[in-house]
């Protein structure tokens, strides 16, 4: 499944030079559970899957709702009553806005959220996982990403304009918002929905022109309007994580997270993100849809743990599994009370900016400041900031840095990739079944439609053992469809699937020991020459990256070129990330590490990494085409090692064929031939023996080597 890029997300990381240094430096490559980092000066990163509020420094932009940018509604353009009804709230005592921003985020920065968090969704009827909306009090816009250009073209109706980020001329929305507001205008947010970092840096961008960004603490204006309709927050139980997949007790984990702590001057930590919760304290739930997390903040001190969350969704034995690992269970809602006791305490508190939202953040920033004043210091006003040089003050202070549980995260040990293995070939074996099914089927003229197809599938990997979820809405994608890179079919809307179309399956599993994400394009008919070339090309970068060798240290934005040069050749691309992290039986979509042409992620590529491999090419209203393997990061043994420095590659978790009918093999190399039939080799012999009947002959069938002539 295919992003923008990841890192801390969503997701992108913007790490500093010094940063990447540090990290190269200090990590080491023997399975490590934390980076160690004696010196920690306060960064500002991006978080993985941040709002689009990046501001630039250039003139005035004036966004016009030209045909380009603007979708006419299909019914007319009557007034959008969700819209009338928000800014109605805009003007009510406590609120004095011009404009609303409505991130796609949850309070922990989630890219995949629980229905009822789901504010931009309902506001805007865009559905994408990316986007924000900005409503002023007579005008609606919403920004997203490439991925979903056509998706948001298809949804919005005539009250919006759609802000295509990243194109030339469109504005951010800090640009927008300066050029639609008169000076002095009035901004406002949910500060539980913003990371701190994107908060400050919307609150400076926006003072430009001398607005105020107003945080709105007490409700969020969407909620208002959705009312009773909207859903009620999960209370799934949630699980205990087992050992045998984890590869780490909590314990050790925790053991090393203090020992992190000391050495960067802090007393205790706050993490809000769910996945590094969940794989923090071998904990999984249900509470994100395609996400094996729960809702929850923890804070983790240097003799103690509290676990911020429903206690409904604690059962017994997860009960006992928390009091053994020295952890007390407090409500959700109480996290901001706790940060005014932890600074009341004088705690040094680790606060990760990209990640932590601004009211966690300001909560402490101003429970610091009345400690101060309690004392009648003369710095009444302003927190102090952890220096190392210093050691530690004798009040409250906030440590700031990337939180280390992300990169610890990242790095698989040995039980988790060897869960990833495994259900790699279960899900193979699952994709076998499937496709002999609907080729027979399509060959027989039965019609399908992408959700019939998607369903199928959901049917097959559900028979394999350990299934738990889909790892993301499968993209069950016909022709045109194709084209959408984050497509999802409705039932009431979808296309038949086309056995004269080129057809997209992008899908993945939640296992209890492992996570997959897998693309496949094919063709049930004849391809084109045109399809054939694209594709073929987009198999060359594919295998280009998966062979690649290259230094330790070497950061993941350095090797997105291998994917894209073959397409590049003949004026093509495509327009989002090569590579994500994976997590092990967690999120599909995981950082700090990612591929992609955005250069900003330093973060390097270390053994034990799982990254996507999936180029693509896609032509707007016609076609789609990904292939998508997921790989871990292995050394490689190399016959020299300049400057003393080991080299790394990739090994591959996915195992299903590629279809050769799409493959124009005059465009191959010997190379490029010999290392798709080593590879249809290997899948052969690791997934046949989980198969029998027409399963392992259509396996049989596709694994056969090509010979060019």
């Amino acid at each position: 499944m295919v992003t923008m890029s990841l890192l801390p997300s969503p997701l992108t990381c913007s790490h500093s030079h010094a940063r990447c240094l540090r990290f190269l430096s200090s990590v080491s490559l023997s399975l490590p559970i934390f980076h160690n980092f004696k010196t920690r000066p306060k960064l500002f990163t991006k978080s993985p899957n941040p709002p689009i509020l990046t501001a630039r420094n250039c003139g005035s932009i004036t966004a016009k709702p030209s045909s380009d940018i603007r979708r006419k509604n299909r019914a007319g353009s009557e007034p959008d009553e969700k819209l009338r009804r928000l800014r109605e709230l805009f003007v009510k005592p406590g609120i004095d806005i011009d404009a609303y921003i409505v991130p796609s985020q949850d309070a922990h920065q989630s890219e995949f959220i629980a229905e009822c968090y789901m504010r931009r969704n309902y506001i805007s009827g865009f559905t994408g996982s990316a986007g924000t909306a900005v409503i002023t009090k007579d005008k609606a816009a919403l920004w997203t990403d490439g991925r979903y250009f056509l998706q948001a073209e298809k949804q919005l109706n005539s009250c919006w304009i759609l802000m295509r980020a990243g194109n030339p001329g469109v504005p951010t929305t800090s640009e927008w918002l300066n050029d639609v507001l008169a000076p002095g205008g009035r901004v406002g947010i949910d500060p539980f929905l913003f990371s701190s970092d994107a908060a400050e840096e919307l609150k400076q961008a926006i003072a430009t022109r001398n607005h105020e960004l107003v945080y709105l603490h007490d409700l969020n204006l969407v909620d208002e309007v959705w009312g009773e309709s909207r859903p009620k927050p999960p209370k799934n139980p949630i699980r205990i994580h087992d050992l045998k997949y984890a590869g780490l007790d909590v314990a050790s984990k925790l053991s090393s997270l203090r020992s992190e702590l000391v050495d960067a001057g802090s007393s205790a930590i706050v993490i809000s993100v769910l996945d590094e919760v969940a794989w923090l304290l071998n904990l999984r739930g249900s509470d994100v849809p395609h996400s094996p997390v729960m809702y929850a903040y923890l804070i983790v001190e240097l003799d103690g743990a509290k676990l911020f969350m429903d206690n409904s969704k604690v059962t017994p034995e997860v009960m006992d599994h928390l009091k053994k690992a020295g952890i007390e269970l407090r409500p959700y809602d109480c996290i901001l009370s706790e940060i005014e006791s932890l600074a009341a305490q004088g705690t040094h508190l680790w606060l990760d900016t990209s990640s932590v939202n601004v009211a966690i953040a300001n909560t402490y920033k101003s429970a610091c400041d009345k400690y101060m004043g309690s004392l009648g210091n003369k710095t009444k006003g302003q927190s102090k900031i952890y220096d190392s040089s210093n050691g530690q003050s004798g009040g409250p202070t906030g440590v700031y840095g990337l939180s280390p549980i992300s990169l610890a995260k990242a790095v698989k040990n040995h039980a988790e990739l060897e869960g990833m293995r495994n259900s790699h070939l279960r899900d193979a074996a699952a994709l076998a079944q499937f496709w002999v099914w609907v080729e027979d089927e399509i060959h027989k003229d039965v019609k399908l439609t992408e959700v019939e197809v998607a369903d199928k599938l959901l049917d097959f990997r559900s028979k394999q053992a350990g299934f738990i979820d889909t790892s993301f809405d499968t993209i069950s994608a016909s022709g045109a469809n194709g084209a959408i890179i984050h497509y999802k079919p409705e039932t009431e809307s979808c296309a038949v699937v086309d056995a004269k179309r080129l057809f997209l399956l992008d899908s993945g599993a939640q296992y209890v020991d492992g996570t997959t994400d897998i693309t496949r394009t094919v063709h049930f008919g004849e391809p084109t020459a045109r399809q054939k070339e694209c594709f073929t090309r987009v198999l060359q970068g594919h295998i280009a990256l998966d062979q690649a060798v290259f230094p330790e240290s070497t950061p993941g934005f350095v090797l997105d070129v291998f994917a894209r040069s073959f397409l590049w050749k003949i004026g093509l691309d495509y327009r989002h990330g090569t590579g994500h992290g994976v997590g092990a039986a967690l999120n599909v979509h995981e950082g700090p590490q990612s591929i992609s042409f955005r250069y900003g992620n330093m973060t390097p590529l270390l053994r034990g990494m799982i990254v996507s491999n999936e180029p693509g090419y896609y032509e707007d209203h016609a076609f789609g085409i990904r292939i998508e393997n997921l790989l871990y990061v292995k050394e490689v043994d190399t016959p020299n090692r300049f400057g003393g420095v080991g080299y790394l590659g990739f090994e591959k978790l996915t195992f299903v064929p590629i279809q050769s009918k799409l493959i124009d093999l005059s465009f191959l190399s010997a190379v490029e031939v010999d290392w798709l039939n080593d590879y249809h080799s290997q899948v052969w012999e690791k997934v046949s023996p989980l198969l029998d009947g027409s399963a392992r002959q259509w396996l049989w069938n596709n694994t056969r080597p090509l010979v060019k002539q």
